[in-house]
């Protein structure tokens, strides 16, 4: 097994090469779908979020982002200004009521209102199976993650609905499809997104109001640091993936841009995977029968999930 992971190293290494060069570069994209738009992104000013913010900025929109750290804020707001994007932002803790009533009114005064709102937000405070998690972090990770993406998405509804329509799209995981070991109360928080996803949009389709949710993969942030510690590590968790690589933040800042834009304006309740596809193998030998919705990149947390889990609940904490 590890003689045909050293013979693929090099060419995993070419593509991720060249998709580092290439992928989604600020001169590469030429349409402008979201010009007139003023989008509100939590949890951006650094990973995911932060490609997010940028992607909906260089497709025309005015962004206003935010984080719980003030200088976190002021950094990103400055790269992104330097990159010729107008954009705003503030802080906000989403679990605080002050914070996000200001997030919204910041928005409206500064641009003139809401279409889009992004929630990214998410934390994890503790490791370990979903039946070992204690009361207050179970109580902590279903506030942030799935309470303070229902409460964002229903205090922006006011603005959106001044628009006469817009998009709100969920952050979620593959974690929601095919739980983390140890991350179990977090994996059953993004599940739950699924179904905020779908209920919402139902509720909201007569509106012109579209509701969406992506489910990234392994993506290249600093979370995916783990995979990097050892060579072995990382070609073994490079074997899993179909594509032979993790992901960049670019890849779904992407899929979110579509679904924001008028390109997307006959799709609402939907979950995009945005994760490379394969059948995936059970512990126990036998095929995923679920297989459309298991993937080569979540299959490594099986192999490696004692690293990654771990800082992935710390970079969760500190975001």
């Amino acid at each position: 097994m590890f003689r045909s992971i050293a013979s693929s190293a090099a060419l995993t290494q070419t593509i991720r090469k060249t998709m580092e060069r290439n992928l989604c570069s600020g001169s590469a994209i030429a349409a402008k779908r979201l010009t007139g738009k003023v989008a509100v992104v939590t949890a951006s000013t650094e990973g995911i979020g932060y490609a997010i913010a940028e992607r909906l900025g260089q497709e025309g929109a005015k962004v206003v982002v935010s984080s719980r750290k003030q200088q976190n804020v002021d950094r990103a707001v400055n790269d992104l200004r330097t990159a010729g994007l107008e954009v705003s932002g503030i802080k906000c803790h989403v679990a605080n009521a002050t914070d996000r009533k200001a997030l919204f009114e910041h928005a409206a005064q500064k641009f003139g209102g809401i279409d889009i709102l992004v929630s990214n937000a998410a934390v994890n405070p503790e490791m370990g199976g979903v039946l070992e998690c204690s009361e207050s972090a179970w109580d902590k990770i279903f506030d942030v993650n799935v309470k303070c993406s229902y409460l964002l998405a229903r205090e922006a509804l006011p603005y959106i609905r001044e628009r006469k329509g817009g998009s709100i799209v969920f952050i979620s995981s593959i974690a929601g499809f095919q739980p983390f070991s140890l991350l179990g109360a977090y994996s059953v928080s993004k599940t739950a997104l699924f179904g905020l996803t779908k209920a919402a949009s139902q509720e909201l389709a007569a509106e012109n109001i579209r509701v969406n949710c992506i489910a990234p993969g392994v993506v290249q942030t600093k979370f995916a640091g783990a995979l990097q510690e050892s060579d072995v590590a990382k070609e073994e968790t490079l074997s899993r993936i179909p594509m032979g690589r993790i992901a960049q933040p670019k890849e779904i800042s992407g899929v979110c841009a579509f679904l924001v834009s008028d390109d997307a304006s006959y799709i609402t309740g939907e979950t995009i995977w945005d994760s490379p596809k394969s059948i995936v193998t059970r512990r126990y030998g036998k095929t995923d029968s679920s297989a459309s919705f298991s993937t080569g990149s979540s299959s490594m947390f099986e192999v490696h999930t004692h690293h990654v889990a771990d800082l992935f609940g710390k970079l969760l904490q500190l975001s």
